[in-house]
């Protein structure tokens, strides 16, 4: 059986742009041993892939070590950089598959495209080697939920950096806006994010019982975006995850622009995305000023568009059932 070992040490919602890939990849070689090098944390969702026979952990791409048999193939889906492609030829690979690097000239492969959609990017790199990919197969089989929070608006205000991190005072303006229209919220992010969360909360006058941040693990975070009615949040894992499980997004993007790494094209009419035009430091310590651009007016007026929606979606599904309905 050969080894295919595929790298792509990066965060979520970096995980989640490479499904299609992955899939491609498991049905272009269904009898081999697919790895994938990745966190160990996302491993709850690399399960919900079901393409990927083993992992090994890589919290980046100079942490992968590899002490299987040389693979037969690596496949290179960590970044555009040089460290990837010389991290895997140190396993001895027969070939490698990836974008080419100036810095690397004896590995071959397609120029690197800077303002490709993170999907079509690894999507593109293996139809470059013969093996076709589906685009639209993002789709993730909900995780089962231990606590239900059903039809609630799931309201994330963590990101992985200050530039993406837009303001707590605006995030509990939204909040405050939909306890007053009725609706269940519920607030969620990592451990290190509970103070924000909590500041929030106070602001916005929500129970602490559902402040979430800090409490779940990732497959229950997974679980609650599964069944949410809709999420709000920047550009972050977590609408990475609302994309995976069809749930509904207002997505607040800034420093980086959507259509690098926003819900694709086919999936807009299910999200909304806010974004000012400029473009900035992703890994930037502030927050960034095109996301400063956007209003909490703004948010709320999507928020309320994409509810809307939602429910006239929801009756329209209910009369078709009930247009099948048996009499008699």
């Amino acid at each position: 059986m050969a080894v295919v070992l595929v790298l792509r040490a990066r965060g979520l919602g970096d995980l989640l742009t490479a499904v299609p890939a992955l899939r491609a990849l498991r049905r272009a070689r269904p009898h081999d041993h697919i790895v994938l090098a990745a966190p160990h944390r996302l491993k709850p969702i690399v399960d919900l892939i079901t393409s990927v026979d083993e992992m090994t952990p890589a919290a980046d791409a100079a942490g992968l070590r590899w002490d299987g048999e040389p693979p037969e193939l690596a496949v290179n889906l960590h970044s555009g950089g040089a460290e990837g492609i010389v991290e895997l030829a140190r396993t001895d690979p027969a070939r490698i598959l990836t974008y080419r690097h100036p810095a690397v000239p004896g590995v071959g492969g397609p120029e690197w495209q800077p303002e490709m959609h993170e999907v079509d990017r690894w999507c593109h790199l293996l139809e470059t080697d013969g093996i076709t990919a589906d685009r639209r197969n993002l789709g993730l089989v909900p995780p089962v939920s231990t606590t239900s929070h059903r039809d609630c608006v799931v309201v994330h205000a963590g990101a992985g950096a200050a530039a993406r991190r837009w303001p707590a005072d605006r995030f509990a303006a939204v909040v405050r806006h939909l306890l007053v229209a009725g609706r269940e919220v519920v607030l969620t992010g990592d451990e290190f994010e509970r103070p924000t969360a909590l500041e929030i909360a106070a602001r916005a006058g929500l129970p602490q019982r559902q402040v979430l941040v800090g409490k779940q693990n990732l497959i229950e975070l997974a679980a609650t975006v599964a069944e949410a009615g809709l999420v709000v949040c920047g550009d972050t894992g977590v609408a990475h995850l609302a994309t995976a499980f069809g749930t509904r997004t207002v997505v607040l993007f800034g420093p980086t622009s959507p259509s690098r790494g926003g819900p694709p094209p086919h999936l807009l009419g299910r999200h909304v995305v806010l974004w000012s035009g400029t473009v900035g430091d992703p890994e930037g310590d502030a927050p960034d000023s095109g996301l400063l651009e956007i209003s909490a007016d703004q948010v709320i007026g999507a928020v309320d568009e994409q509810l809307h929606r939602r429910a006239l979606a929801s009756a329209a599904s209910q009369r078709r059932r009930a247009g099948f309905r048996r009499v008699g």
